[in-house]
This record gives C-alpha cells, structure tokens and sequence, in this order.
C-alpha cells in the first residue's frame, strides 16, 4: 500500500473514530468538533479531563436555546445513569443477603466507642480516608442543614455513606429522589464519594456501641480505620 493510502485510511479511521464518540454522546460530527476545539483552549486548561462533551458544549453555549438544550441532554443522560447505578446497587445488596445472610454490614465487633470531649471534637482534623456514617430521614430539615455542610468538606476525606432510617428495601424511587432534591451528584455516587443506604437496622447497632441510643436525628459517626467514634451534628 502506497504512502499515500496508507495516510488516507489512517485519517478514515480516524473520523470514523470521531463519528463513533460523537454518535456516543448524542452529538454530531460538527458539535463533536467544536468541543474538540474548546477542550484545547481555556476550557482545556482549568476543567478536569473527566468534564463531558456535552457540559463543555453547555458551558460555552451561543445562545439560551442552546444552554438550555445541553442542559436538558445533561439531565437525561445522568437520570439515565443514576438509574443505572441504583439498580447495581439493589443487585449488589440482594448478593450480600444471598451470600452472607448471617453477616452485618457494619461489625459490631469492629466498633470502639470514645469518649470524646468538645474540645477534642473542635479540633479534629480530617484524614484522607476518613469516612462519616450519616444516618437521617427524608424529612429532616435540621439533617438536610448538617449534611449541606458536611458535603462542603467532602475534598477532605473520603466520603459519605448516608442511611435513610424510613425507606424501605424496594422504595429506591424515594432515595433517588431524596439524593436529587439534596443535589448530591449521580458521579460522586459512581465514584462511591457518596453511597446511599436503606438504614435497615444498621443505626441501632452502630449507636448500640457508639454511646448514640436515643439521639435526635442526624446520627453522625466517624469512621477511621476499624474505629468508630461519634460526631454531635453541632460540629457542623
């Protein structure tokens, strides 16, 4: 095959390539080049590399139409994928009561309770692996406030696994939509920064040795290591 040829189907594949992510997204072959010209400019330089063709696209929107329209495509392709991440995670709740049907999500003999005092707790400093067990409600304004505050920290640590003490196995509906009223983020769900739990009994026996029995929601406990220590919601 002549140099020539050779050129011309390596820049065939090449558009053939483009056509396919573009296809992929939902954009055409002039939208997929025009984000191709965005991401090597400012766009490029101050956005994370995972930012998606379609918020790049939205963020340098021409006109209302358009914002809205990238805008819309966004919300669909997350509820799409959000939607997807629930029903693995209803799959992978249904493995663990099949496989482990005696063992607990959280061990109880793992917990260690401290006594801590306001000092102490005012001058905690996050570590990066650090995780908060935030147990809640669908209906809790004061635990909607805490958590505000708690996920401005998120960068600090690793994550958030919240329980919803009043949903039930099956109602993942009510969960989705608490999660998107909270504007938790389906990609820190995907990257596990936050996880979303049915409570299922998992607060009584975290706070059965955390000292929290009784506690007025939100139950707040930090995870370090194998040690559980509990947080006062005042903290945040």
């Amino acid at each position: 095959m002549s140099t020539q040829h050779t050129t011309e189907a390596s820049a065939t594949q090449q558009l053939d390539h483009q056509a396919s992510l573009a296809a992929r997204w939902g954009l055409d072959d002039n939208e997929w080049q025009r984000y191709e010209v965005l991401k090597q400019g400012i766009r490029g330089s101050v956005s994370a590399a995972t930012l998606s063709p379609i918020e790049v696209l939205g963020i340098h929107s021409r006109s209302t139409e358009e914002r809205r329209r990238y805008a819309e495509q966004w919300a669909v392709m997350m509820r799409e994928d959000a939607e997807r991440i629930l029903a693995f995670q209803r799959a992978y709740d249904e493995a663990q009561r099949r496989l482990y049907p005696n063992g607990l999500l959280i061990d109880a003999s793992m917990l260690n309770a401290h006594k801590t005092d306001h000092e102490a707790l005012e001058q905690l400093a996050w570590q990066p692996a650090d995780r908060v067990l935030f147990f809640t409600d669908t209906q809790c304004p004061k635990c909607d406030a805490v958590l505000e505050r708690l996920v401005s920290q998120l960068a600090q640590f690793s994550g958030i696994d919240v329980y919803l003490i009043n949903v039930s196995p099956g109602e993942e509906s009510l969960i989705r939509e608490w999660a998107a009223s909270k504007q938790i983020s389906p990609q820190w769900v995907k990257e596990h920064k936050v996880t979303l739990n049915v409570d299922a009994g998992a607060r009584d026996r975290v706070a059965a040795h955390t000292g929290q029995d009784g506690q007025a929601l939100p139950v707040l406990v930090l995870r370090r290591g194998d040690q559980f220590t509990p947080l006062p919601a005042w903290r945040f």
